[in-house]
């Protein structure tokens, strides 16, 4: 049920949460994962004990790039998780969130068994948007956000990105103005595991003996990487970048994600210039201040 009434408000998980989860099972591994996370554009799903709705784990496709070499899931997956109940207060879903710095919490019932899931978008998108939040958009915005010229090359703007721990970067052109933003999914569609050999040699002399042959050891490493496509940020980012001023409303952002169908918009100055990103995860903080 949903209350909005003398700015008391309340919805619970039920009411805001995905039902219809898509989930892959144990034992499985990557190639799994990353197919059914292509056929169904997923970012994360959720892990389940073979033909049983019991939920053991969570797989991002963070958990994928960041781990190359490995191939099965029960590894990749995080096991340390945060749950909620149907019945939960979407407020206190929130908090849990923001205190635990995660954007998904799996639904169970008492049974730990998998029943929905819920994110940051979703709070955004049917929670906060009912309740007419006033606190403008730069009291919830981040405003170290990694930034790359429009002509880097792919590898180099994933690096980028990586360094500050986000999922996206924005592209910059000559004149330092906005023109475009990568997501995680854009590098993961533009990549592929390579497996690389390297060979490490190291010569041992025996001590003493000017007429002794050295001994020579070579030792050699196959490890995975990611190998992404000659292209430039250009060619691949969104290119019709949607923004909001600082002074716009938390709710009429919410509105426009919901819209837009997407989790972060840069945020622009007076003068149009680049100051920061809102995310749904920022944005969720309207939820419990």
């Amino acid at each position: 049920f949903l209350i909005n009434y003398f700015k008391v408000f309340i919805m619970l998980v039920k009411r805001a949460m995905s039902k219809n989860v898509v989930s892959v099972s144990v034992p499985g591994n990557r190639e799994k994962v990353l197919d059914l996370m292509r056929k169904e554009d997923k970012a994360v799903l959720p892990v389940v004990k073979g033909d049983t709705k019991q939920l053991v784990g969570l797989i991002t496709r963070s958990d994928l790039i960041v781990n190359p070499d490995e191939e099965q899931i029960a590894i990749l997956m995080s096991t340390d998780l945060v749950t909620a109940s149907p019945d939960d207060d979407v407020k206190d879903v929130a908090k849990k969130m923001i205190d635990n710095n995660v954007r998904r919490v799996p639904v169970v019932d008492d049974n730990g068994d998998l029943v929905g899931i819920i994110t940051s978008f979703d709070l955004v998108s049917n929670a906060l948007i009912k309740l007419e939040s006033d606190d403008p958009v730069e009291n919830f915005m981040i405003t170290t956000v990694p930034t790359t010229w429009y002509k880097t090359p792919l590898n180099v703007a994933f690096e980028t990105m990586k360094q500050f721990g986000l999922k996206s970067v924005l592209a910059l052109n000559d004149s330092a103005k906005l023109v475009g933003i990568l997501t995680e999914t854009d590098f993961i569609e533009e990549s592929e595991i390579i497996s690389e050999r390297s060979e490490h040699s190291s010569t041992v002399g025996t001590e003493g003996d000017k007429w002794s042959w050295d001994s020579t050891s070579v030792l050699y490493i196959e490890k995975n990487c990611l190998k992404f496509t000659d292209k430039l940020v250009e060619d691949v980012g969104t290119h019709k970048v949607e923004v909001v001023n600082s002074k716009t409303k938390a709710s009429d952002c919410a509105k426009k994600m919901k819209t837009l169908n997407i989790e972060q918009i840069p945020v622009i100055g007076v003068e149009g210039e680049l100051i920061g990103l809102v995310r749904a995860s920022d944005l969720i903080k309207a939820l419990v201040d």
